[in-house]
């Protein structure tokens, strides 16, 4: 039996590929299908099924893509419905895959759907589970997302704690836990950075699965301090239960380049966004005017998900040389299907050319510092989440989180100079880009955020 997780830092997202005797099968896939393929014809093995946990709401599956170039079957839960053909299952039905077998859980609690497959061996023996949001390490799924009408949040919740104590506690500890994300990811409040573990140490440390824990605790531990969910999970979701453009057909349209007078005449069109994926360094330095910054080096997929409001948007990029099918195939990944192309050329072609620039200052965090120390910085802002804010801050610097950016620019005077900050120069760079998209023109970012800060301060400043 060959056993692989395949994880995907920039969605915190665990894909799984198991093969035995000739047969595979792939769990909860990512939009981009052909890695699959490949290693199965590596491994002289078909793949026989595709099984999702559930209707993932952060990025968009490629079950469908998946299942015609391979003729395997989707397996989904109870009360799942789409537009393309699946197999429904029943709580514990089994599947054969070689000399393995799994059995499908009906786990509702994440979503009304959410199933998790139990891994038996050669042997018969309970190897692993595949809990998709069930259970995390450390956490388990938020139970908000799938609320309706007629099922409240905490209908869920109850679901969920019912899922975990009737079909998933009473497995053996030495079962390994194999969950559809881990640490960053925002389908839970406090997931590990750990990407398994058995099943016993979850029941030592997962304050979810605490014998002790009631179910009326449960719901209100799972209903409290829970974030608003990213404006485009509703749309993946929905594209999760359809047939979407191919993967391949969505990679050869973003991957046109454009050249530099066309790339001109669609960066000042009003339904078209320029986007700059490079590092924070190159785009301050020059960028295309209004051109957007989220960084292929962070948390790039989540971040345009939670801030490009339009998830149909047209959007041409600006990336690093040969970085292009990534950026392509990154938007698609949560849904973002409608880029146009890139710069060809880059911006040096940009420059070259004679183009104009924009450029963004910046300034280091002693530099920072000294200003507040001597009341030169008169608007600085952190944009960090609420929860490192909480934690630790500068005394009287005003959050204005990254998260709410649209509606935090509201807020601020075009006729002030703000110094912005994060925790490591990523998302103010994000911040500030999009500020200055909308009018907020004198925006100075603090290099290094505010780990660097916190070494420069060295109790000159009050940090609460």
């Amino acid at each position: 039996m060959i056993l692989e997780q395949y994880y995907t830092k920039c969605l915190a997202q665990g894909t799984y590929y198991i093969a035995s005797a000739g047969e595979a099968v792939i769990i909860d896939p990512l939009r981009e299908v052909q890695p699959y393929i490949d290693r199965a014809a590596a491994d002289g093995v078909t793949i026989k099924y595709i099984f999702l946990t559930h209707f993932h709401a952060d990025f968009v599956s490629g079950h469908v893509d998946l299942a015609d170039k391979t003729d395997a079957t989707i397996v989904l839960g109870p009360n799942a419905v789409t537009s393309y053909a699946f197999a429904k299952a029943e709580h514990g039905q089994i599947f054969q895959v070689g000399d393995i077998s799994f059995e499908l859980l009906h786990t509702p609690g994440h979503t009304m759907e959410s199933s998790c497959y139990l891994l038996r061996d050669e042997h018969g023996k309970e190897k692993a589970l595949f809990t998709g949001d069930t259970l995390f390490i450390g956490d388990v799924g938020r139970p908000d997302l799938a609320a309706k009408s007629d099922l409240s949040t905490e209908d869920l919740a109850g679901h969920l704690y019912d899922s975990l104590r009737k079909h998933i506690i009473p497995l053996p500890d030495d079962i390994i836990i194999y969950p559809a994300h881990g640490a960053g990811s925002a389908c839970g409040k406090n997931m590990s950075s750990e990407t398994s573990d058995s099943l016993g140490n979850q029941k030592k440390t997962n304050y979810a699965l605490a014998p002790e824990m009631t179910k009326e605790e449960f719901i209100a531990e799972l209903t409290t301090g829970i974030a608003a969910p990213p404006a485009y999970f509703p749309k993946n979701v929905s594209m999760n239960k359809g047939v979407n453009s191919s993967i391949d057909e969505v990679v050869r349209r973003g991957t046109t380049p454009i050249k530099i007078a066309a790339f001109k005449a669609l960066s000042v069109e009003e339904d078209v966004l320029v986007l700059d994926v490079r590092s924070p360094q190159e785009f301050t330095k020059a960028t295309v005017p209004g051109a957007w910054f989220i960084g292929l080096d962070g948390q790039f997929a989540p971040w345009v998900g939670a801030l490009i409001e339009d998830i149909d948007q047209k959007i041409i990029l600006i990336t690093p040389p040969g970085r292009e099918e990534e950026s392509v195939t990154r938007l698609a990944r949560v849904g973002y299907d409608n880029a146009l192309g890139y710069l060809d050329g880059g911006m040096e072609a940009w420059i070259e050319a004679g183009e104009g620039v924009e450029t963004m200052s910046n300034i280091s965090a002693q530099e920072f510092v000294h200003g507040l120390e001597k009341q030169a910085i008169e608007h600085p802002i952190d944009v960090r989440k609420p929860g490192e804010y909480n934690t630790s801050h500068i005394a009287d610097v005003p959050l204005h989180s990254l998260d709410e950016v649209h509606r935090q620019i509201e807020k601020l005077n075009p006729n002030n100079t703000y110094h912005i900050h994060c925790a490591g120069g990523y998302r103010s760079v994000i911040f500030a880009s999009i500020a200055r998209s909308k009018g907020i023109s004198k925006v100075i970012n603090v290099e290094g955020g505010y780990a660097a800060i916190k070494k420069a301060t060295r109790k000159q400043l009050e940090l609460t």
